[in-house]
């Protein structure tokens, strides 16, 4: 089913708006235009819509720029992960809960890599996908704890496994792939109308050209973690900071207002996707029937500082058949000292080099930023110093 449009559809009333209380709430188009989705299961609200839009446009442009299906999982409307359809290694499957579902197609392995690099945060997620969700897609969706998806169709078998999710409400939207919105774009803050153009920037390794550090090799590779870097910080609230790797974002920092607090948040993902993969973790006994959520709070808890708090207090047996041994801080460095050729993006110039200094230690080696501090000569100098491969790319990436 390629998701075709009911004819009156010329607006679409929402349960409420951001919260309860916030009625009525719809959404439409100037000059009555018709809308370019269809609801085909669920009633969609407010921010599930705000989610859907903003990550059917990333992932159209990571298949555009990548020419691989894409996949993103959106929460509170910055995406929790990206990723394109590469496939997964065994590791890779064991860390996502997929490892039990054989070869995946590539949206699927695509939505496995957005959904498990930060699978606390997209827990509830609205997810968004650049092609036909197939019954592959279908199945991992329907086995997550999540609002709902926009695709550009459904495959038959695959609607009909997800119109069965949440006893028919789960929200499945189909969207008009050929649908362009208007060049300059509105909303309203405070009965204020606020007005621009809209940011339709093609980002490609064009914006990769300008190496600036000593060392000028991005391999290919790497720059198509850039790219999925830099399309995926275009939707995400900032200020905002993204590192990627195989493929994936693996680390987003979201909404901060300090650059180096984006880079600690988002290196902090960035060592927890990694330190998943440690032989410590994927040995793992849990209970049996264990649900997949707590399954990951606990690998969060067992990665953290405070596990050692909770093996005092004896929690532990009613998540795991055996007493982990504590994954101590040494263990951790050792094995995080292993991540190496990670990219980071940033959505504005870094002002200083201790980001430079903190991506460090979560084996960044290629970085893409505007540049334009009056400090890029520090940067630069911190880059050189751990024989990084900087590109100012020129481009402000600020989204609100």
């Amino acid at each position: 089913m390629k998701g075709r449009m009911d004819e009156n559809m010329k607006e679409l009333e929402l349960k409420y708006g951001c919260n309860p209380n916030q009625k009525p709430a719809k959404i439409f188009l100037n000059q009555e235009k018709e809308l370019p989705i269809q609801v085909l299961s669920g009633r969609p609200g407010y921010i599930n819509l705000l989610d859907a839009f903003n990550g059917w446009q990333l992932v159209r442009e990571l298949k555009k720029a990548t020419g691989l299906p894409a996949a993103t999982s959106f929460k509170h409307v910055s995406p929790a992960g990206a990723a394109v359809g590469l496939p997964l290694d065994e590791t890779l499957a064991k860390i996502y809960w997929v490892d039990d579902m054989g070869e995946l197609s590539p949206l699927a392995s695509a939505y496995a890599r957005a959904r498990g690099a930060d699978r606390m945060s997209s827990f509830g997620d609205f997810i968004a996908l650049s092609d036909v969700c197939d019954s592959d897609t279908a199945r991992l969706i329907k086995r997550e704890v999540s609002d709902g998806v926009i695709a550009p169709g459904y495959e038959p078998e695959a609607l009909e496994i997800l119109k069965s999710k949440k006893n028919g409400n789960y929200c499945v939207i189909a969207i008009d792939e050929t649908y362009e919105p208007e060049p300059v774009e509105q909303k309203q803050v405070f009965g204020v109308v606020f007005e621009q153009g809209r940011n339709d920037l093609d980002i490609n390794t064009e914006l990769l050209a300008n190496v600036v550090t000593d060392n000028k090799v991005i391999p290919d590779a790497s720059k198509t973690d850039l790219l999925i870097s830099l399309i995926t910080l275009k939707y995400t609230q900032s200020n905002s900071v993204c590192y990627a790797k195989g493929g994936q974002a693996i680390g987003i920092g979201a909404g901060q207002q300090s650059r180096v607090h984006c880079t600690r948040l988002a290196g902090q993902k960035a060592d927890n996707w990694f330190l998943r993969q440690a032989p410590q973790v994927l040995n793992l006994q849990f209970v049996e029937g264990i649900k997949r959520a707590d399954r990951d709070n606990a690998i969060d808890v067992y990665i953290g500082e405070e596990y050692m708090d909770v093996l005092a207090d004896g929690a532990w047996e009613k998540i795991f058949r055996v007493k982990p041994p504590a994954f101590t801080r040494e263990e951790k460095r050792a094995w995080l000292d292993q991540m190496k050729d990670v990219a980071l993006g940033s959505d504005a110039f870094f002002p200083f080099g201790d980001n430079i200094e903190r991506a460090y230690k979560s084996g960044v080696r290629y970085i893409a930023q505007p540049g334009g501090s009056v400090r890029d000569d520090n940067v630069i100098e911190t880059c050189n110093k751990y024989g990084m491969a900087m590109a100012f790319t020129g481009i402000r990436l600020f989204h609100h």
